[in-house]
């Protein structure tokens, strides 16, 4: 495996945990200060900055505090040249499904997400 491919899944991995725990700390590090959060499954469509998205996050409930399983998943990962790729991980959490589509950039040799977009729908599975 490459060191970017690594790189990259160790990038994952903390945006995993960010998402489980509502770490602030977590998603300012493995976003990009200028990422965009997208879903057109709202109507309107909503589309965010980094400056609106991690208010919202602020003001969850972290699942690792309810105690609810972790059901997630690194489907893939895709390689465009030196300094692009392309993730697709699934979430499960507070009773949605999540198909987030991961945009990374590596600037100043650090691997960042420069956009989320995303999909959800009602999970078939209960958090219990």
């Amino acid at each position: 495996m490459s060191t970017a491919f690594n790189d990259i899944r160790a990038v994952l991995h903390s945006y995993l945990d960010a998402l489980y725990t509502c770490d602030l700390n977590l998603f300012d590090e493995v976003f990009h200060p200028g990422a965009v959060y997208a879903t057109a499954d709202e109507v309107p469509e909503l589309i965010r900055s980094m400056d609106e998205y991690f208010p919202v996050i602020a003001k969850r409930t972290p699942q690792s505090t309810s105690g609810a399983p972790r059901r997630e998943r690194i489907e893939s990962i895709e390689l465009a040249g030196d300094n692009t790729a392309m993730a697709r991980v699934t979430v499960t959490m507070a009773g949605q499904d999540y198909v987030d589509f991961l945009s990374l950039i590596r600037t100043g040799g650090k691997w960042q997400i420069i956009a989320k977009v995303f999909h959800m729908s009602k999970s078939a599975k209960e958090d219990t």
